[in-house]
């Protein structure tokens, strides 16, 4: 990195900065300043959240662009989103405050933007962020010229100097001076700065060949990540990393049940999911997962729930039950679906983004916290719970004077408080209570129901209820997949609904928006917005087999190619070309809480393939993965999700064609071996549903050509549509499909 302006501004200044998310929904108490303030009338949450901010506040957009220019005004950017617990700190503190915006008003042109709809202008400041700071998080702050390069960067920074960070009105001043009395080397820095921004972005290229070895360094740097007391793969915070488990899984059956390295696979993968499901990052009264775990032990969670956690939470409790049997991870997804479909689901279909970690402690008053809604004192529990409260608060770990672990509330704002975290196993409460394991469970989930109902009646976390496609396309995949694994048809339906209101609602003139509220959002998909709602689609085509699905997955991966593949280095671009704004078209290179656009439309390639045997798919997928080649090599565990598409490329490929009536019991019979059965690399169709296979591949013409066999439902288990003896007794199914 050139020397820059950064380094101008503050240079005796220390940034320790941190992935800092959470929020609250406090409607904020600062006059109105809609006068000046532009915000009001967005349909994003976020932006609309800070409406009322004496700060005159404008969207991103060539009106506040022009402002800058014309005014020759650096831009103070704000980014954030709605249940962002530093965000709403940081807004309280400065963007509420007379004085503070008074300065920003005077020497900035304020932007704020919603990283949630517009996840291109987040990775790209985000990328600069972390590239001059070392880390980065929300809300992130950063100071551009006129003309959007950025030149001075962080994330939260407090009212007065503290926590290592500037006190944020000193800051405003002495950038504001720094862009009086050195605009030209600001400039000319931002100007070098930018510049290998865009460099580094492509430097990390493909190799032009596959890393033969990237799933086997995978693999060890996860062992050697790997808490083994705690499960998970850090110290703290403790992240779930859904992408992670996903690979894990995926390598434990490639690599056979038995084998040394599927063993500890599956074990890893197991071992967290299982102390995450007992632990508090779990809600274990009303489901669904929280953000993280701010400790080891996942006792103490950020009380933030986000969409894209319970979706992708949701498949790995299925992945892992289908490969271990493990009842408690079918009751995992199971809890967390049916959270998302009573909290979550908007009355269109579509389902909402997040809800809040931080609610009022009392209706009517203006003090809030973190984790009001969740959290209990012992007193409280007592009184709800009357005879049984000992026994609950022995199986629950709660404790007379709260029972956070030590170190994990620094703040003391979980004094005398208790997340709820299962510390009895059944057979554990059996022997406490002198019942049968059956009587006990019993006495738990009433005592469960009575708190349910007592914490509904507290004031509500706030609720983010746009509806972002990507998002909801990894819900889609949970509940399609739920109802494969669980056999609910309620998850289907729930499925169903969500995808055609996408359909109907965010696919305009042959292209996808980014989100929906009060209305379809002007915002263009973005590349996860495609790849995540064309596995929805291809998950939900294996629940029902309706061609529909199947065929709305090709046009959108059609438009997909069309719009964000990168020609020359192979992979997708984030965002489409043509934005003058977006100064650096970028790919994502992680799989971090999000796995990376690329990553899934690779495995989306090879599953389109596969169904159709359209030879360029798998072609297209073997550029994308090989188009991050050097991060595999140097880096494999950063794309975890990737290297399962790396495993589709190695390992030989099933399809697996059922035949016979789909309402009948010996065909559903049939297909429940093969949806309680995890098969990585595998397709499943069903030969009456691939009747017009025709206009779309001729696999699923020669699908549409297997028959059930003399009226009986049949089962045909192939590689390459070279296929074994058919089979029709459920029992001979499993046993074909465990050699």
């Amino acid at each position: 990195m050139p020397p820059n302006a950064y380094r101008l501004v503050v240079s005796a200044l220390v940034l320790t900065t941190a992935r800092l998310c959470d929020a609250q929904g406090v409607p904020p108490h600062a006059p109105p300043h809609m006068n000046r303030n532009l915000l009001a009338l967005e349909k994003s949450p976020y932006l609309v959240q800070h409406a009322h901010n004496p700060v005159h506040w404008m969207p991103w957009g060539e009106a506040a662009f022009e402002k800058a220019r014309n005014q020759n005004k650096p831009i103070f950017l704000s980014i954030g989103y709605s249940t962002c617990h530093w965000c709403h700190v940081m807004a309280h503190e400065s963007f509420e405050d007379e004085a503070t915006a008074a300065i920003l008003n005077q020497s900035f042109v304020c932007i704020k933007v919603d990283r949630e709809e517009r996840p291109d202008v987040d990775r790209l400041y985000m990328s600069y962020v972390q590239a001059t700071t070392g880390s980065g998080g929300w809300p992130m702050s950063v100071w551009l010229t006129p003309d959007l390069h950025p030149f001075f960067g962080g994330t939260y920074f407090p009212p007065a100097d503290r926590f290592n960070r500037p006190g944020f009105p000193a800051l405003l001043k002495r950038i504001a001076e720094a862009w009086t009395t050195d605009r030209p080397r600001i400039v000319q820095s931002a100007a070098e700065t930018l510049a290998s921004l865009a460099e580094s972005s492509k430097a990390a290229g493909g190799t032009g060949t596959l890393p033969g070895g990237a799933l086997e360094a995978g693999f060890q740097n996860l062992v050697q990540q790997y808490d083994e007391e705690y499960g998970g793969f850090a110290k703290a915070p403790k992240f779930p990393r859904p992408p992670s488990l996903f690979f894990l899984l995926q390598h434990a059956s490639l690599s056979g049940a038995e084998s040394r390295d599927g063993k500890i696979a599956a074990g890893m993968a197991l071992h967290t999911l299982r102390n995450m499901y007992l632990g508090g990052m779990h809600d274990q009264l009303g489901g669904g997962f929280h953000r993280y775990s701010v400790d080891r032990l996942w006792h103490v969670p950020h009380y933030e729930k986000m969409l894209y956690d319970q979706a992708q939470l949701a498949c790995a409790y299925l992945e892992a039950h289908q490969l271990t049997g493990d009842v408690l991870c079918a009751q995992a997804a199971r809890s967390t679906l049916e959270y998302v479909a009573r909290e979550m689901t908007d009355a269109t279909g579509g389902f909402h983004s997040a809800e809040d970690a931080d609610s009022l402690f009392e209706h009517g008053k203006p003090e809030h916290g973190e984790g009001a809604y969740y959290v209990w004192t012992s007193g409280e529990i007592d009184s709800l719970l009357g005879n049984h409260s000992a026994f609950f608060k022995q199986v629950y770990a709660v404790e007379p004077e709260g029972n956070s672990p030590a170190g994990s509330d620094p703040r003391g704002e979980l004094k005398g408080k208790n997340t709820l975290v299962r510390r009895r196993s059944p057979s554990e409460a059996a022997a406490l209570s002198s019942l049968t394991e059956q009587a006990s469970e019993t006495i738990l989930s009433s005592c469960r129901e009575k708190l349910f109902a007592a914490r509904a009646a507290r004031p509500r976390p706030h609720r983010d209820d746009k509806i972002l496609t990507a998002w909801n396309g990894l819900m889609i995949s949970a509940f399609a997949r739920g109802y494969g694994v669980l056999g609910q048809d309620a998850y289907l339906t729930a499925a169903r609904r969500a995808a055609l209101f996408l359909k109907s609602a965010l696919w305009k003139d042959g292209t996808l928006r980014r989100s929906y509220r009060q209305g379809p959002g002007e915002v263009a998909g973005f590349s996860e917005d495609y790849a995540f709602l064309i596995q929805g689609l291809l998950d939900l085509f294996e629940a029902d087999f309706q061609p529909e699905w199947l065929s709305w997955a090709l046009e959108l991966q059609a438009v997909q190619d069309r719009l964000f593949w990168d020609a020359s280095g192979g992979g997708y671009f984030s965002s489409a070309s043509g934005d003058s704004a977006l100064l650096i078209r970028m790919k994502e290179d992680h799989d971090g809480a999000e796995p990376a656009a690329s990553s899934v439309a690779a495995r989306n390639l090879l599953r389109l393939a596969e169904i159709t045997g359209h030879a360029e798919m798998r072609e297209r997928a073997t550029k994308t993965v090989q188009a991050f080649g050097t991060v595999l090599e140097r880096a494999p565990a950063a794309l975890p999700q990737m290297l399962q598409s790396l495993g589709g490329l190695q390992a030989p490929w099933r399809q697996i064609v059922i035949a016979g009536d789909l309402s009948a019991p010996d065909t559903r019979a049939l297909l429940a071996v093969v949806r309680r059965t995890h098969l990585p690399n595998t397709i499943l169709l069903h030969a009456g549903s691939a009747s017009d296979g025709k206009k779309i591949g001729e696999r699923l013409d020669a699908a549409s050509h297997m028959p059930p066999v003399d009226g009986r439902a049949t089962a045909y288990v192939c590689k390459d549509f070279s296929c074994q003896a058919p089979v029709f007794e459920p029992k001979d199914l499993e046993a074909l499909l465990k050699k």
